[in-house]
């Protein structure tokens, strides 16, 4: 069940910008790994039927991701390519992201609620919440952003490579897309390091 109650409580101690981070692409073969942030602004209801992006059909998460948008206080989006995720490795890269996303926050915020994982490298205050997508709001809203605008690109992508199907399956590893990998080999934003690409 979705929530603000933490960042109520947060806001109450005086953490007035509370972030969620998430991120989406963590899984895939090919695209980046996209992460975003959210400061949900307390004064106004949350969007109705938040919830974690893979819980919400593509139309709605579109609907959704126009609410939390006009609902925030701030919102960033960052990504790491391909290229990149080879070299550091994809929870490398994820962190990156994430940190990027933070720190492209204006107003920067005082406190992170991040889904699974922890930013060491940020200063500050921040706590990891297990299937935080699923339970907290300013999460569920960075992951709706963050699903919303890497599935946009990734349909973007397709035109360039339509030969893998980008626009259906977003670069996971679907039977079509594996099919396809077998057949003409991977492309230049395919994750090399992956089991399955090469």
């Amino acid at each position: 069940m979705i929530s603000d109650e933490l960042e109520r409580q947060l806001f109450l101690q005086g953490f007035h910008f509370v972030a969620g981070i998430d991120e989406v692409g963590r899984g895939c073969l090919a695209g980046p790994v996209v992460a975003a942030a959210c400061i949900l602004d307390p004064s106004k209801p949350l969007p109705k039927g938040l919830n974690d992006s893979k819980k919400v059909s593509a139309k709605e998460r579109e609907r959704l991701a126009d609410e939390i948008k006009r609902a925030s206080i701030a919102y960033s989006i960052a990504q790491v390519e391909a290229e990149e995720i080879d070299k550091i490795n994809i929870l490398q890269a994820t962190k990156k992201a994430m940190k990027m996303a933070v720190e492209k926050l204006k107003p920067a915020p005082n406190f992170l609620l991040i889904d699974a994982l922890s930013l060491d490298t940020l200063k500050i205050p921040q706590k990891s919440i297990i299937r935080g997508d699923a339970t907290c709001a300013s999460i569920a809203a960075a992951s709706i952003i963050a699903k919303t605008y890497r599935d946009n690109l990734m349909k973007e992508l397709d035109k360039t490579y339509p030969i893998y199907g980008f626009a259906k399956h977003v670069g996971y590893g679907t039977k079509q897309h594996l099919e396809a990998l077998r057949k003409y080999g991977p492309c230049p934003i395919h994750r090399k390091s992956f089991h399955g690409v090469c």
